[in-house]
């Protein structure tokens, strides 16, 4: 394709995600207040075990602003527009991608395009439930003189952050064995770099998690570090099985071929 085809794709494709988060914002209008109940319960659950040590907390959280409440709007219903619909835009994404593919590669990143969005949605769903233990070590530092008041627009600000760090870094795997086999990163490659990936891995939890508590560094750490193992492992299979089927995998780049 020209370079202007490949633009025209990626407007069509920019302009597909752009309906699909609007049409599943106007859909969340109509559920607000279950999200709301929702949105609020790792608060409430922070509170109340906060409460049992005797910490000085407010319950309700605030609000502040004449246009407070219409962005509280806009945030959480793009929020669940974001994460629920997660399949439907990772496929358009991939869908750019998927034209230079060999047919080989395409067959086997169907299979991982169909895992990348319910991997999203589990690192969000992760994300989610490390939140009351996060936000119990946060507001616990609040000294006793003072009482904690919690504004809820930074609040939805930290769970957003949170949820979305959670979902994109149990994607990066995924797009380590896209990557395989587009050819740019070899198993082996990744095998030899272990050690560095693994202190990587670490110092990425610490810095992408707001609320920067060991607690939460080490749920998100861990299952990324389970979801390298597997890549390094299903790239190794990868590069395998395209060097039994190249009768010139055995050559160096630089050799002259044969032909």
């Amino acid at each position: 394709m020209a370079l202007s085809d490949h633009l025209r794709e990626l407007r069509g494709r920019v302009l597909k995600v752009a309906v699909i988060l609007v049409v599943g914002m106007v859909v969340s209008l109509f559920f607000f207040d279950q999200i709301f109940e929702l949105v609020l319960e790792p608060y409430n659950v922070a509170v109340e075990a906060l409460d049992e040590k005797g910490a000085d907390v407010t319950s309700q959280a605030t609000i502040a602003g004449a246009g407070g409440p219409l962005m509280l709007y806009l945030k959480l219903c793009g929020l669940v527009s974001v994460v629920l619909t997660s399949p439907l835009w990772l496929y358009q994404i991939w869908a750019f991608i998927l034209p230079g593919l060999h047919p080989q590669e395409r067959k086997w990143s169907r299979v991982f395009a169909a895992i990348a969005g319910p991997l999203f949605l589990i690192g969000v769903a992760v994300g989610y439930l490390t939140l009351p233990k996060g936000l119990e070590i946060l507001i616990g530092l609040t000294p006793g003189d003072l009482t904690n008041l919690v504004e809820f627009g930074d609040y939805l600000t930290f769970l957003i952050r949170t949820l979305l760090v959670f979902g994109i870094a149990f994607e990066i795997p995924v797009f380590v064995i896209l990557l395989n086999l587009a050819g740019v990163l070899k198993g082996k490659a990744i095998g030899a770099h272990r050690p560095w990936i693994v202190l990587g891995t670490f110092v990425f939890a610490a810095i992408a998690t707001p609320s920067t508590d060991p607690f939460t560094m080490l749920i998100l750490a861990l299952p990324m570090l389970v979801l390298f193992a597997i890549s390094e492992v299903i790239a190794r299979i990868l590069d395998r099985r395209r060097g039994e089927g190249d009768e010139l995998a055995h050559l160096a780049d630089d050799e002259v071929s044969p032909l």
